[in-house]
């Protein structure tokens, strides 16, 4: 027997744009967690929509932490300040459309290792909100069959997968899963390694979590020499 029930639909139950843009993805069937991009599901205006609402319910908590905001000249535009992070800077990831890539063809067809790193990244840890601060270093083993795309664009799309509330054994899953459906490589490694502000403002307060992550994909899993040629090298360049 056919199930004739439909999905429900999900209707703006207020006019904010936080309703708005979640009941787009309920529709759609989207997810939405932290380190989601919903790029695709905001319309023209509604960042700014966004950003105000942000600075609005900021200042509740402001206002729920005791802190005068209205006599404190520290902190009278820490709301502002603060929406305006968090949608155009440390969580623009969620906001913002992949960055342009362009690719060119692999003429000399070229199939040797190439590293690109270490390449700074910024993150914040979706558990606390606190900062990440690391270092990425990426192997590709080009694919002669493949294009190529440019060394800027591998640290674009770092920063793109990062700047969104994240842990970091996701995060290089997610950084990953991007560069083998762009670039196609026979070959792809990455190592990550960050500190921890959740580790160094909390909990035992260590001044020195710093936590290291690797995958390793294609030829890289299968081929050790390589997989030691890409450790090697990048070890020399963190010394």
């Amino acid at each position: 027997m056919l199930n004739t029930m439909s999905a429900p639909t999900y209707i703006c139950d207020d006019t904010s744009a936080s309703s708005r843009i979640q009941a787009r993805l309920k529709n759609a069937g989207q997810a939405f967690r932290a380190n989601d991009n919903i790029a695709a599901f905001i319309e023209d205006g509604e960042l700014d929509e966004l950003r105000l609402e942000v600075e609005n319910r900021m200042r509740d908590v402001l206002d729920a932490l005791v802190i005068d905001t209205d006599n404190d000249h520290n902190t009278v535009d820490t709301a502002h300040r603060v929406a305006k992070m968090f949608i155009d800077e440390v969580f623009a990831g969620r906001y913002r459309a992949a960055p342009p890539i362009t690719s060119f063809p692999n003429v000399s067809r070229l199939n040797e290792l190439m590293i690109v790193g270490p390449v700074t990244v910024r993150s914040a840890c979706s558990h606390h909100l606190c900062p990440i601060m690391g270092r990425i270093w990426i192997g590709v083993l080009p694919n002669a069959d493949a294009e190529l795309i440019g060394l800027s664009k591998f640290a674009r799309l770092c920063d793109w997968i990062m700047s969104r509330p994240q842990i970091q054994e996701e995060a290089v899953i997610m950084l990953a899963d991007e560069l083998e459906r762009r670039t196609r490589p026979a070959g792809l490694a990455i190592v990550m390694e960050a500190d921890h502000f959740c580790m160094h403002w909390r909990g035992i307060k260590d001044d020195q979590p710093v936590m290291t992550s690797s995958i390793m994909r294609g030829a890289f899993l299968k081929n050790e020499s390589l997989r030691h040629e890409f450790l090697e090298l990048r070890n020399r360049g963190h010394r």
